[in-house]
Parts: structure tokens; sequence; C-alpha cells
């Protein structure tokens, strides 16, 4: 028979937490604690150990915080000569117990320190944000990519898909949640509190994020939707605080306005497919008028790739601005074949089709500077994913309308040979 009870596990976990609350208990440098760290066999031990690392790691100045990644990067690595002696061991005689040496030993210490730091409350935050910390040191250190890629092999199994939780975002979701909303906002900049409810509260409008039980304050990734009657070929309509409300059950269409990620630890850890795929569902199972599943995108790659061209004012060709958009989605790639604007590679990546493109359809400054104020529309056909998703995978092949590929032939003809 059981002998726990609701109360027994309360006054567990407060006793499991309350002595590692506190700053500055254990004494040393940063690197010593996380020796001992790694030497300590005893849960409480540790637990405390780790919570002073981490409290120690937010005192840290910036030429600190290099020392403290060189010190991951260096001293907790692999020793490649030991793998070597294992390596030829295990070619000798594959029994299990060469390989568990050898798998030992081909893992970093620092995989186990992040592991156990990992264990005290709340440090699964703590340790995206030390990522992000990494990140912008990695851009003038390339040699600490190899504790990035410890940090984001272990992030990517803590943030699987499993673990993740969808919860819609409404004008009744608490308001810290709803500041970050705002703050978050990568796309289109949400203005005000007005502007945060004009996307929230209509019966025409949804969003949805997704959250991480170890930080369910925080959203990982969210997903303005727009439920209209046909493709919208504007933001500006879609924003606009004098449109008309429509009632949600008259839509034929959702539309996917903006998708933006918000831990910046987490970059490369892609969570917007998934999303997509869950609100997709969910907007089917809801809504069973909607036969429509769309984006409507900016085209971030435009102006940088025409910058690169010897014609320095196509953005400036407002008539013929569709048709070198829609050259550009189609054949403008990166040397990896893959195409060269980044939301394009995102949703051809999950099996959207290029279906159409709109001229001044964001003229706000970003918009202009980015794209010449074109956006593009991406189509989910649900009976073609699949397909388009192995097309695109095998052969980088970017599905497109017969519309979209009738603009970029015609603007074939006047654009020199991509010198991307």
């Amino acid at each position: 028979m059981s002998t726990s009870s609701p109360l027994n596990e309360l006054l567990a976990t407060l006793l499991e937490r309350r002595p590692f609350q506190k700053r500055g208990e254990r004494e040393g440098a940063i690197s010593d604690l996380c020796l001992a760290l790694l030497e300590d066999k005893t849960e409480v031990s540790g637990l405390q150990t780790a919570r002073a690392i981490l409290d120690r790691y937010q005192d840290l100045e910036p030429g600190q915080l290099i020392d403290f990644f060189t010190f991951l990067n260096d001293d907790l690595d692999v020793d490649a000569d030991a793998i070597s002696k294992l390596v030829e061991l295990y070619m000798i005689e594959n029994s299990a117990s060469n390989f568990k040496q050898l798998a030992r030993a081909s893992e970093p210490h620092r995989q186990e320190l992040f592991r156990r730091l990992n264990e005290v409350s709340g440090a699964t935050a703590e340790l995206v944000n030390m990522r992000a910390d990494l990140l912008e040191f990695l851009k003038e250190n390339p040699v600490l990519g190899r504790t990035d890629f410890d940090l984001v092999h272990l992030l990517r199994s803590w943030f699987n898909r499993g673990f993740l939780v969808l919860r819609q975002i409404t004008w009744d979701t608490p308001a810290s949640i709803l500041e970050k909303i705002i703050a978050y906002e990568a796309v289109h900049e949400i203005q005000n509190w007005d502007d945060l409810r004009r996307r929230l509260h209509p019966s025409d409008r949804r969003c949805f994020a997704f959250f991480h039980p170890a930080m369910p304050d925080d959203p990982l990734i969210f997903v303005e939707v727009a439920l209209t009657k046909g493709v919208p070929g504007s933001i500006q309509k879609v924003l606009s605080d004098q449109r008309e409300t429509l009632d949600a059950s008259e839509a034929d269409t959702a539309v996917f306005y903006s998708i933006s990620n918000c831990q910046a630890g987490l970059a490369g850890i892609s969570f917007g497919s998934s999303l997509i795929k869950q609100v997709v569902r969910d907007l089917s199972h809801e809504l069973l008028g909607i036969k429509r599943f769309v984006t409507l995108s900016p085209i971030p790659g435009l102006g940088r790739w025409v910058e690169k061209q010897d014609d320095k004012n196509m953005l400036e060709d407002k008539a013929n601005l569709k048709k070198i958009a829609a050259h550009f989605l189609l054949e403008a790639k990166k040397p990896d074949g893959k195409p060269y604007d980044p939301v394009a590679r995102f949703h051809l990546g999950n099996g959207a089709i290029v279906h159409m493109i709109h001229s001044e359809a964001d003229t706000s400054g970003k918009g202009m500077a980015q794209s010449g104020g074109a956006m593009v529309n991406y189509l989910y056909d649900l009976k073609k994913i699949s397909q388009n998703v192995e097309l695109f995978g095998n052969n980088d092949t970017v599905v497109a309308s017969s519309a979209v590929r009738s603009l970029a032939k015609q603007a074939a003809r006047k654009i020199p040979t991509d010198p991307t």
C-alpha cells in the first residue's frame, strides 16, 4: 500500500527546495564549483552546489563569462587519447563492457555538468539564457562551438515536442504572459494594449503558443491567426483597426500572419513546424468551414538579394515587383541549393507551396525596406503536404502555383544571373 499523500508530497517538495534558494552558500570560483559538482555523490549537496553555480553565473561580468565558457570548452572536453585507445579496444572486441566505456569517454564532462545543473528547480530557463549568452560570444569565438553543440544536444532532448504544451492566448490570459507576447512579437510590432486586444479578442482572431512545463509562464513560440473570407493580400487590412469583425463560423480561410520565436537561447531548435501542424489540426476540428490554410508572409531575403544585383532600383519598380519577387522565391538559391529566403525555406520545408504574391502588402518602414512592400501567401494543402515535403527535402523542389510560375517567367528575362 502506498504511504504517500498530498501533504507528504508537499512537505517533500518544500524540504527538497528550501535549502537551495540562498545565494552564496558555497564559496570558491565557479570553475571549482563545477568540478566539485561533477565529483559530488550526494543529492542534497549536489543540488546545493548546482544552485550556487547558477547564482554565481548571474554575477559574472563579460570577461568572466568568456573565461567560464572557455573553461567548459577546454577543461571539460573529451580525452581524445583515451577515446582512441578505447576505439582500438572496441574494434578488437565489441563487447557491451567495451561499448559502455567508449560511450562514457565520448561524452564531454560538460554534458553531465549541464544535466546536474538542470536538476535544480527553475534551472531549465537559466540554461536557456546561458546558451543565449554563449551565442553572443560564439560569433567571435567559433571554437566555443563544441560547448554550444553539447548544450543544443541536451536542449533538443529537454524541449522535445512530446514535452511541449499548446495553449491558446486570449485576452483573459494572465497579463504577465500578454506582456511577453507584446515584447516577443518579431514580425509585425504590437503598438500597445489596444493593438494586442485587436489581435486576440475578436471572434475572427486566434493566437496559439507552445509552453514547456519547466517554463510555464514564458512562451517558446507563438503564431497569430486571422480567420477570413478569401486569401488576404495586405497586412494593413488584416491588422486595420477599422475592419469589420467576421463571425468565425463564416470564415473559409485561416491565415497565419505572424510566427515569433521567443527564446534566443533556443535558436536552431525548431518548434514552428510542430506549432503550425497542431494549430491546423485544432482549427480544422473547431471550425468546419475552414477550407484553406495559408500564410501572409514577409520576404525578408528579397532586399538583401537585390543588393547583390546590378540593378539597385528593382524594389522601386512597382510595375514589376511581383514578377521580381516570384523569380526570387523560385530561382534565388544558396550554395546548398535551398532557397535564399529564410521564410521560404521554413514553409517549403514544411510542405507548403508558393501560392500568391502581392505588392503594396506591407507598407510599413520595415516592410518597404526588406521587400519593397511585397508579401507572399504560402498555402498548406493538407492532402499534398507530405508529397511537398519529400520533393523539397530530396530535390530542393520549390512547389508553386501556376500564377506564381507565370510571374517568375516574365521576370526571368530582365534579371541577371544570381551572384549568390
